[in-house]
């Protein structure tokens, strides 16, 4: 089984979590993906605990299925590394800040004139043009300035950190993943290659959906706690007598009724969509009063048997093992390179032909260098010599531009 990217094949330039979850998706689907590494800088995430036999499980999980090919860009050789499967590989992805690329001789211009074909994707935190271009960020930055951090969290606390990146993969990885299919779709068109330009605060900017549009469109400022959706009504986490906690969505009035029969307030049923602040606290002191009565377990057994858009707030660990999540198979084991498995969360989208069976867990810094350089034409005796230029030129072991497969 192939996937439905079979035919891309994608240098991945990326480091961390925005290109690497886009590229994941990528391989997932069945795409080609090669990572280019730096043997000098490694990708911190090779570090980031905890650890699974010694392998970081981010990295494992998120360059899962991918080829890993270490290369000093600030070396000739590497260059016409590059240049070569660039004959074959069509799509190069990066995040590197604007200009780090050209300043390499790997800008899209330069790599446009040996494959005018070539989709090149750059993810960055605020994109190519703009004042803050060549800024430093991170999620939590891209979120403040792009407004959706003023209105969620509370309104005695202020935001809160969602402990989830939202702009590295919602605004990075996905929105670049779709720009990316786009681009394939217009290239089948026209025969030719683009740039896609992905900020992460655009990206997060657009996500603002709703409150954004009601901004735009009518001046009415989000703050936290007083919109339908941010804490401003009864649709909100609820605490329970054990101190767990549950998420009550029940918007619409039939769901809405189910709950406060269920909890004995049928005459609160009907305040559900009322408009008034007032009414909406009346409706949520009442909830909060009459959960906090109950147990977690008590609670989520009533519900269970209620289409009412009430559902337990679950650990990662619950999740994973809940039946939902299990009969849709979002946990699957992966190959490790002694032959024993890896736990991790499998790809959630589902294709009526399949997907391919997970290959393998991120690989070791330059695992498939030997491999990949043997595709282009290099015999050893090529390879070793474009190492031994590197020693006598005095450059080190950890800054060779050939670095040498190692096993995980």
């Amino acid at each position: 089984m192939l996937g439905p990217l079979a035919s891309l094949k994608v240098l991945d330039f990326s480091t961390l979590l925005p290109g690497p979850f886009a590229s994941l998706l990528l391989a997932d689907m069945g795409a080609e993906v090669l990572r280019i590494e730096s043997p000098a800088r490694m990708d911190l995430l090779r570090v980031l605990p905890p650890h699974d036999q010694g392998v970081s499980a981010s990295h494992a999980y998120l360059n899962r299925n991918k080829r890993s090919l270490a290369l000093d860009l600030k070396q000739p050789e590497a260059l016409e590394v590059i240049k070569q499967l660039l004959q074959d590989y069509d799509i190069v992805l990066e995040q590197f800040r604007p200009g780090v690329m050209e300043r390499l001789g790997l800008g899209y211009e330069a790599l446009k004139a040996i494959n005018p074909k070539l989709i090149y994707v750059s993810i960055t935190g605020y994109g190519q043009t703009g004042p803050y271009k060549d800024r430093a960020g991170h999620d939590i930055n891209y979120l403040a300035l792009a407004g959706l951090a003023s209105y969620t969290g509370r309104a005695d606390s202020g935001p809160l950190p969602l402990g989830m990146q939202v702009a590295d993969v919602a605004g990075g990885s996905l929105h670049g993943v779709i720009g990316l299919l786009a681009a394939v779709i217009a290239r089948q068109q026209s025969g030719s290659g683009q740039h896609l330009d992905v900020s992460m605060t655009d990206c997060v900017f657009s996500l603002n959906a709703m409150a954004g549009a009601g901004y735009l469109a009518c001046g009415a400022e989000p703050h936290c706690e007083d919109q339908m959706l941010n804490g401003g009504s009864f649709y909100d986490y609820y605490r329970t007598r054990d101190g767990r906690w549950l998420s009550v969505g029940s918007l619409e009035p039939v769901f809405m009724k189910q709950m406060c029969t269920a909890l004995g307030l049928e005459e609160l049923a009907t305040l559900g969509l009322s408009p008034e602040p007032a009414l909406q606290k009346k409706l949520k002191e009442a909830l909060r009063t009459e959960f906090e009565k109950h147990d977690f377990g008590e609670l989520c057994a009533l519900f269970a048997e209620l289409d009412a858009c009430v559902e337990p707030v679950l650990s990662l660990g619950e999740a994973a093992r809940h039946p939902q999540l299990r009969s849709r198979q979002l946990v699957t084991e992966v190959p490790r390179n002694d032959g024993s498995t890896q736990a991790q969360m499998a790809c959630p989208l589902k294709f009526s032909d399949g997907l391919p069976e997970p290959r393998h867990i991120g690989a070791v810094l330059g695992e498939h260098t030997d491999q990949v350089l043997g595709e282009l034409g290099y015999g050893v005796e090529r390879i070793e010599e474009l190492r031994r230029s590197d020693e006598e030129a005095g450059t080190s072991t950890t800054n060779s531009t050939i670095r040498p497969a190692s096993p995980h």
